[in-house]
């Protein structure tokens, strides 16, 4: 889910237009105080204060299960494999929404009422999700689960439609980063409060999945701010359309899935590094808990805020580090420290008892990484035209992967324990890394537009548009 966010918001700027003049027809209008006016800067921080709250809801509730793991498996009696499932369950919708979602927007709904109709799936999907805790049946918990997945990844492309309306030029960037950051956060906020929140609740209502049910349904309040949000958002985007005569934003995406037959080799290669990489990551944050429990003997609290660092570290190095390989270049070598200094820090969780806080460390810092090199390389190995075919079909594939591993993780702890699942999680990073290095010697072979200098990739486009003129 926070992969969406992270590659739209990389590739974004090659689909945005200029920005809508303040009056089309050039009539007079009455001037408004800057925080009333759509095209004053103040007004447009309002706007992006609720465009970044628009997806906290979501993401806080995405790894409730991961921050009440203990909880879930003892109030509803589940094996690790059953309790799994609530995060298949997410991921098995997003197989095909990563193609829908922006089509949707685009051609349906508008992105104002699409918004508002995604916030209503996530918000709708944690309150069935927490009755089914409430009333004991694990089948209602999962159904919830699936309509919040419905709505989840969507939002997450309305969200950054948006953005792309509203800021363009040199803000879109930092805009991206501040909701890419607050996306972290309410991870992180979840990871650390969630388990406060049942106990507290605990101590008002029965114990057991009554209370699990409850804690849940708190929860939920974030997603009826999101709702909130998405109200407020699409109440301000009419009005701005009615001042400045603009159109609704559109995602800019198109959708061919006749394109999948021309992709070139390297970006196959990107796929299962993609499938590979992240795989290790999201599923392993689902169990994180019971394993610090188990192997280091943390508390409860220590071994929610352990697992939480990954997020927490995303937040503020995402942008720094996205910076960085802006302005260095060399892709392939970026993924490749990326995906070698992961499989470092599952080897180490792995065979080691050093302080978990240093491998979780590296793997916050490894992810960010990965995130900021990997997914624009699409962009250079696709003709623009099938840039939203190649990155749909980017996410689809990682969302079935992400719904197969979770089943099978589930499965190999309940059989063979935590340590096979940590020599799983690294088989998965060794494939992630064998098809790095094919990809540096395919895109070697290619020429190497995969892992230029930023300085080369500059001189070459300054050549290609003299020419073009």
């Amino acid at each position: 889910m926070a992969e969406s966010e992270e590659r739209r918001g990389l590739f974004s700027e090659e689909d945005e237009g200029d920005p809508a003049p303040d009056d089309q027809e050039g009539e007079p209008r009455t001037p408004l105080s800057p925080i009333c006016d759509p095209s004053h800067l103040l007004h447009r921080i309002v706007v992006l204060a609720f465009m970044c709250f628009l997806g906290f809801g979501s993401y806080f509730c995405y790894d409730n299960p991961a921050a009440l793991q203990t909880e879930v498996l003892q109030d509803m009696n589940l094996n690790t494999a059953e309790f799994m499932q609530l995060y298949a369950w997410y991921s098995w919708p997003n197989v095909v929404l990563c193609f829908l979602g922006g089509f949707l927007i685009d051609t349906v709904f508008g992105i104002r009422l699409g918004t508002i109709i995604f916030s209503l799936f996530v918000f709708g999907g944690q309150i069935v999700f927490a009755t089914g805790a409430i009333v004991n049946h694990f089948w209602l918990m999962e159904v919830g689960r699936f309509i919040f997945g419905i709505g989840g990844e969507s939002l997450a492309v309305a969200q950054n439609t948006y953005a792309v309306n509203w800021f363009k030029g040199k803000e879109l960037n930092l805009v991206f980063g501040l909701q890419l950051s607050m996306a972290r956060l309410g991870s992180t906020v979840n990871m650390n409060i969630m388990g406060w929140v049942y106990h507290e609740v605990g101590e008002v209502v029965a114990a057991g999945h009554t209370t699990l049910g409850v804690s849940l349904m708190l929860a939920a309040v974030t997603c009826l701010l999101s709702l909130f949000c998405a109200l407020v958002l699409g109440a301000l985007d009419k009005r701005a359309e009615r001042i400045l005569h603009k159109e609704q934003g559109k995602t800019g995406e198109v959708i061919k899935l006749t394109d999948v037959k021309d992709f070139p080799v390297s970006l196959w290669l990107i796929f299962i590094v993609c499938v590979g990489y992240y795989v290790a990551i999201f599923p392993f944050i689902g169990l994180g808990q019971v394993f610090f429990i188990e192997k280091f003997n943390f508390s409860p609290a220590n071994a929610r805020a352990v697992n939480s660092i990954v997020y927490i570290i995303s937040a503020p190095a995402s942008p720094v580090l996205g910076f960085m390989v802006d302005r260095v270049g060399r892709n392939v070598i970026w993924v490749l420290c990326a995906v070698v200094a992961t499989l470092a820090a599952h080897m180490m969780l792995a065979f080691t008892f050093w302080n978990p806080w240093i491998a979780m460390s590296l793997l916050g810092l490894s992810y960010s990484l990965l995130a900021c090199a990997l997914w624009p390389m699409v962009a250079f190995v696709v003709p623009e035209h099938q840039l939203g075919t190649a990155y749909g079909f980017m996410q689809s594939i990682q969302n079935l992967g992400l719904a197969l591993i979770a089943m099978a993780a589930g499965s190999i702890l309940d059989t063979r324990g935590y340590l096979v699942l940590e020599v799983f999680f690294c088989a998965c990073l060794c494939i992630a890394l064998m098809a790095v290095v094919m990809l540096y010697f395919v895109d070697y072979l290619k020429g190497g537009d995969l892992n230029r200098s930023a300085s080369e990739r500059a001189r070459l486009q300054k050549e290609a548009a003299a020419h073009s003129e």
